[in-house]
């Protein structure tokens, strides 16, 4: 982990766990229980070594929102509470590397939009089943199904695949597309962003400044597509792409694998909406999207 060898049989080499610096946070809290909330948080900030920085106590009380819970013991907090106690916990114990299994999951979206952003800073070995989430955090995804891995690589890669069933089944499939702000224009509440292919409008994001880099999703089913420049409509972003493939998804749907320049798009369109516009690989179209969705965690 950052050069520091933590186990290498070869060598002889086996870092004791407490000197590894992982902070660990599971599905259930697994907080001290004869402990006050202050003084759990307290255990993870004494075992933090003097050297490393990392937020203080305050400034994780805070961000967490868990001021009015310091005096108080875990028995008598909520599921969402408790996590929020052990991810603060295990942020004061300032970590090199954080060991996650969902622990988020008890959340509601307010805080857990708060916390995505902190956690972005570190590295991470993150479980989840929430699509926003990878969004947020992850530069590689590795996707298992039923014990087996199904694909492993770069996020950005991995979910524009319309083969992955795990993904391209979800309602909010589609590509994830790292973008840079280029400018925000509060009067019309719209943020520009360019991407590898060019352009995209999205409603206003506060917080960003020009030059900012984000990632944003765009769904396959918020993408249309035509087969000339549309005209005369109210969508702002109209990309210019190729078709690269036609794969199914479902009975009556299937998904156009697009290509704007060098960033794959996914839309979802009927059976009828292919035969319609005879749609076939190769073909120059006009992608119309509807919509995009900011990930949670601001800069990429």
């Amino acid at each position: 982990l950052d050069g520091v060898p933590l186990l290498d049989t070869a060598r002889g080499v086996m870092l004791p766990p407490e000197r590894r610096r992982c902070g660990v946070v599971f599905q259930d809290a697994r907080l001290f229980p004869h402990l006050s909330v202050a003084s759990n948080l307290r255990y993870g900030l004494k075992r933090a070594p003097r050297e490393a920085t990392g937020p203080g106590f305050e400034e994780v009380v805070a961000l967490l929102g868990i001021a009015p819970l310091l005096g108080r013991r875990p028995l008598g907090l909520s599921g969402g509470e408790r996590q929020r106690v052990a991810l603060g916990r295990a942020l004061l114990a300032r970590p090199r590397l954080l060991l996650m299994d969902e622990p988020l999951a008890a959340l509601d979206a307010p805080p857990r939009a708060e916390v995505l952003p902190f956690l972005a800073r570190l590295p991470i070995l993150y479980v989840t089943h929430a699509l926003e989430e990878v969004d947020a955090l992850a530069d590689t995804l590795v996707l298992l199904e039923a014990g087996r891995v199904l694909a492993a690589g770069p996020v950005e890669a991995l979910a524009a695949r319309a083969d992955l069933p795990a993904l391209a089944r979800r309602r909010d499939a589609g590509a994830l597309v790292p973008c840079t702000v280029l400018a925000q224009d509060p009067a019309r509440g719209l943020t520009r962003l360019g991407f590898a292919g060019g352009e995209l409008v999205a409603p206003l994001r506060p917080g960003l400044a020009p030059g900012d880099r984000l990632r944003v999703r765009l769904r396959a089913r918020d993408l249309a597509v035509a087969t000339e420049p549309p005209r005369g409509i109210s969508m702002h972003n109209i990309l210019p792409c190729t078709l690269r493939g036609i794969d199914p998804a479902g009975e009556v749907e299937v998904f156009l694998r697009l290509a704007v320049g060098e960033t794959p798009l996914l839309a979802r369109v009927t059976r009828d909406t292919v035969d319609r516009l005879a749609l076939r690989p190769g073909m120059p179209l006009w992608a119309l999207v509807k919509s995009v969705a900011f990930d949670h965690a601001g800069p990429a």
